[in-house]
């Protein structure tokens, strides 16, 4: 089940709740029971191996770029 992280208006406190998707939107009560909350932006890390990393393409050398694969230079 997804993670979600809020914080409470009222008093700072920052928590986090899992529950399903399809209730990530609903209103959250933070642990001191107050109910103006808000739901903070989640950051995702995805983490490999250093065998993952080597195996990647480099296209012309790698960097710049938006893509990272050098056709923006």
């Amino acid at each position: 089940m997804p993670r979600y992280d809020f914080r409470c208006r009222s008093c700072g406190a920052t928590f986090e709740l899992r529950r399903a998707m399809a209730q990530a939107n609903d209103p959250a009560v933070c642990p001191e029971g107050h109910t103006d909350t808000v739901k903070l932006l989640s950051t995702v890390a995805v983490t490999g191996g250093a065998a993952a990393a080597a195996s990647m393409p480099s296209a012309g050398g790698g960097g710049g770029g938006c893509c990272g694969g050098g056709c923006c230079r």
